[in-house]
């Protein structure tokens, strides 16, 4: 059975479109991953900074292998086998301790000039879907 995550992302409010084009950038990265199977970004239409990525998967497993991808890494900016506060569901203060520690890494790795995340906080959701007895 398929799983669905979320990964609910805070946005100041004049950063939604920054959120935007830097997926539509890599948009198509995660579609030969084994076990994936799909993908939306859910922009808010009633006045929150939240905005959703959905993604479904066909296993837990598929998901973890992914998440602990040199692409993951690329993607999210941290090395591979890393895995970040916000992806795991970890407050903003968790987030914090990322940014700073991101920003060690990228001084030591000659990289200050790395984008900075556009999300200030971020919370993963786990779904599955329900059987409905049809």
């Amino acid at each position: 059975m398929s799983i669905v995550k979320i990964n609910a992302i805070t946005v100041p409010a004049d950063s939604g479109d920054e959120l935007a084009r830097r997926f539509a950038a890599r948009a198509g990265a995660v579609d030969g991953v084994p076990g994936f199977e799909g993908f939306e970004l859910l922009q808010p239409t009633d006045g929150r900074n939240v905005w959703l990525v959905v993604t479904r998967w066909a296993d837990e497993e598929s998901f973890e292998a992914w998440k602990n991808s040199a692409s993951f890494g690329h993607g999210h900016g941290r090395p591979v086998g890393t895995e970040g506060a916000a992806q795991a569901g970890g407050g903003p203060e968790d987030r914090d301790a990322e940014a700073r520690d991101a920003e060690a890494r990228d001084a030591e790795a000659g990289n200050a000039g790395r984008q900075r995340p556009v999300g200030v906080s971020a919370e993963l959701w786990s779904f599955e879907p329900a059987d409905l007895g049809k």
